[in-house]
C-alpha cells in the first residue's frame, strides 16, 4: 500500500462537550496527545477507556460522501463541517481504515494506527443529524503518538512501514 495524504484541518476541544476550535499548528507529545485536547489533559469523554485516543483522524473523502448521501441512508445529504465531527484531524488521501496496527507521518510527527473509530449516538444527539449509520466503517482513526513535534494543515501524510 503506497499513498500521499495532506493534513487538511487540525482541531482540538479542552473539555468533553466543549465545542472544537481549529489551530494553524498543534504540538503532539509522544504518549499524550495534542497539547491542549481533552485527551492530552485526560478529561475526554472517552479518556478512562483503556484503548488509545492521543489524536483521532477523519477522511474528508467519508464528509464528501455524507454530502453527497453516498450510500444513500439518510433522508437527504449531511453536510459536516470538520468543527462538527469532533475528530482531531482531517486528512485528504489517506486510507485510514487500512492503516490499524501501521505507523506513519504526519508532516514531522510518527503516528500509530489504533482501533477504528466508530461513531456514536452522542454525536447525533450533540450535532441533532442522524450521522450514525452513515458513518459507520467510516468514522475514522484513534491513533497513538510514538514521536511527537509539530503539524500544521498542509503537511504530507505518508506511509512509514
Amino acid at each position: 500500500m503506497n499513498f500521499k495524504g495532506v493534513l487538511l484541518h487540525i482541531h482540538i476541544a479542552q473539555a468533553a462537550s466543549y465545542e472544537m476550535e481549529e489551530l494553524a499548528e498543534a504540538e503532539c507529545v509522544a504518549g499524550r496527545g495534542i497539547v491542549g485536547d481533552r485527551y492530552f489533559l485526560g478529561n475526554g469523554t472517552y479518556s478512562g477507556r483503556p484503548d488509545v485516543r492521543e489524536v483521532t483522524l477523519i477522511e474528508q473523502e467519508a464528509l464528501d460522501a455524507l454530502a453527497r448521501n453516498d450510500p444513500p441512508l439518510q433522508e437527504a445529504p449531511i453536510v459536516l463541517a470538520p468543527v462538527d465531527h469532533r475528530r482531531n484531524l482531517t486528512v485528504r488521501g489517506v486510507p485510514l481504515n487500512h492503516l490499524v496496527g501501521r505507523r506513519f507521518r504526519v508532516g514531522e510527527v510518527i503516528l500509530r494506527g489504533g482501533r477504528l473509530n466508530f461513531p456514536c449516538k452522542y454525536l447525533e444527539q450533540l450535532l441533532d443529524l442522524p450521522v450514525y449509520l452513515p458513518l459507520y466503517n467510516r468514522s475514522g482513526l484513534n491513533c497513538g503518538i510514538e514521536r511527537g513535534g509539530v503539524i500544521r494543515p498542509g503537511d504530507e501524510i505518508e506511509l512509514l512501514d
